[in-house]
């Protein structure tokens, strides 16, 4: 069971900085901005994309959040940093390719979304493929 992401004060402090930072290209957010699958707002929030094999993916290491319900209803998105925005499509994985991208993730980020991964002590890529359906992945297109 994913532990469920709630926005505090402190959290919309943090995810405040990160976008800040993520505009003037430094730390290793961009921002995404969806349109809400109900409003047609867009919506922006701080994301960090991650490289593995050659592809580029974003994760969502506390579920099916807010972002990844628009994503999946969007056509497209646009991420940016630093200035520079880019238009983005992007295609849901599961499986190994799922899993390959979050044993990548959690490895970098441990610190910092470890508590939101239901894993053993060591987990092998077998235990991410295991969790992938509760942390979305996308592959960016």
């Amino acid at each position: 069971m994913v532990k469920e992401y709630k926005v505090n004060g402190f959290k919309r402090t943090v995810n405040k900085a990160m976008a800040a930072l993520a505009r003037r290209g430094k730390g290793p957010a961009s921002e995404l901005t969806v349109r809400g699958r109900r409003s047609g707002t867009p919506r922006t929030v701080p994301v960090t994309p991650i490289d593995v094999d050659g592809s580029r993916y974003l994760v969502a290491p506390y579920g099916a959040v807010g972002w990844v319900h628009n994503i999946r209803a969007a056509d497209g998105a646009s991420l940016g940093r630093g200035g520079v925005s880019e238009r983005i499509t992007v295609v849901e994985c599961e499986g190994e390719e799922a899993g390959t991208v979050l044993k990548a993730y959690y490895e970098d980020l441990e610190r910092i979304v470890g508590s939101y991964f239901d894993l053993p002590e060591d987990p092998g890529l077998e235990d991410f493929v295991a969790v992938a359906p509760d942390h979305p992945v996308f592959r960016i297109e």
